[in-house]
C-alpha cells in the first residue's frame, strides 16, 4: 500500500511552506528598515498573503478529492489524534490569517489611495463592503483583525513547531521514514 503523498499534495504542501517562512521572515523585517523600504516589504507581504489564500483553496480541494494516505500503524492513538487535530488546525490558519489581513487591509485608511497590486502585476480588489464602512467602524474592523491576524500568526508558530516537531520525533525517534511521506520522488514506503 502507498503511504505516499501525491505529487500535487506534496508541492502544494511545500508552495505555503515557503510561502508562510517567506511573511513571517517579511513582518520581521520591515520594523528595522528605513521608512521608504516599509511600504514595497509590506506590498510583498500581501501578496504572498493573497497568494497563500489560492493555494489553501487548492490544497483543500485536493485534500477532499485526494484523501491523504493512512498514518503508520505503529502510532499511538494520542498521537493519531494529535496529528489530526494539528493538520486541520494548520488547514483552518492558512485560511485566517490572509483572510484576516485582507479584511484588516480593506479597513486600513489609506487603501483607497494606495491601490494594492498582486506582485506588481495586477490589482488585487480589497473587499468593498469594508471599504464603504464609516471612518470609526472601519478603524475598529482595521484594529481588530489586525490584532486577529497577529494572534492567529502566534498561532502559525506553535501548530507549525508542533507539526515539525510530530514529523521529526517520528522520523529519528520512531525509526519511521515520516518525511519521506511528503517529499518528492524517491522508491515507495
Amino acid at each position: 500500500m502507498e503511504r505516499r503523498y501525491t505529487t500535487i499534495a506534496i508541492t502544494l504542501h511545500w508552495l505555503v511552506a515557503v510561502a508562510v517562512i517567506a511573511n513571517v521572515a517579511l513582518a520581521l523585517i520591515w520594523p528595522n528598515v528605513a521608512d521608504e523600504q516599509v511600504r514595497p516589504l509590506i506590498n510583498a507581504h500581501k501578496s504572498i498573503g493573497i497568494t497563500v489564500l489560492g493555494l489553501a483553496v487548492l490544497r483543500l480541494l485536493w485534500r477532499l478529492g485526494n484523501p491523504p494516505p493512512p498514518l503508520p500503524g505503529g502510532y499511538r492513538p494520542w498521537e493519531r489524534t494529535l496529528s489530526h487535530i494539528t493538520h486541520w488546525s494548520l488547514y483552518a490558519i492558512i485560511f485566517a490569517m490572509p483572510i484576516t489581513g485582507w479584511v484588516m487591509d480593506s479597513a486600513w485608511d489609506r487603501a483607497a489611495q494606495n491601490p494594492n497590486f498582486w506582485f506588481g502585476l495586477f490589482e488585487w480588489p480589497r473587499l468593498s463592503f469594508i471599504m464603504a464602512l464609516d471612518p470609526a467602524t472601519k478603524k475598529a474592523v482595521h484594529d481588530a483583525f489586525g490584532e486577529a491576524h497577529e494572534l492567529i500568526g502566534y498561532l502559525v508558530y506553535a501548530l507549525t513547531g508542533l507539526h515539525i516537531a510530530g514529523a521529526l520525533k517520528h522520523q529519528w525517534i520512531d525509526g519511521v521514514r515520516e518525511m519521506q511521506r511528503m517529499w518528492w520522488g524517491g522508491r515507495p514506503i
